[in-house]
């Protein structure tokens, strides 16, 4: 379970770790379902190259593709961001105990100075 949580983690954070993705990934969370071929022409990228980056953020579980007809349709799921969440909360909660520790360390340190 947790390896797969673990590649879970690993998918996103690749996902997000190109700036073109992290903007098609936004660009759709703002404005919704979007074709492909209209996410290619706003980037001025090739169908190809859109493909590919669409392609990993689905992999990642970050986007769907939804066909009708010959028309691909890409859609923002962010609710499959929270590993992300959970992590950065986890590193966040032990950067919080260590500036509590260190504080309760120099205050300690200025009343023994009295």
């Amino acid at each position: 379970m947790v390896e797969q949580d673990t590649q879970a983690l690993s998918d996103l954070l690749k996902a997000v770790s190109d700036a073109t993705r992290r903007s098609l990934l936004t660009y759709l969370s703002q404005h919704g379902p979007t074709r492909v071929t209209d996410l290619a022409a706003l980037y001025d990228m090739s169908l190809n190259a859109c493909s590919k980056h669409i392609k990993v953020l689905e992999k990642s579980g970050l986007v769907s593709r939804t066909t009708i007809g010959r028309s691909h349709l890409i859609e923002a799921k962010l609710g499959t961001i929270k590993p992300v969440q959970a992590w950065l909360d986890e590193l966040s909660s032990i950067w919080e105990l260590r500036l509590n520790k260190l504080n309760d360390i120099l205050a300690a340190g200025e009343k023994h100075d009295d």
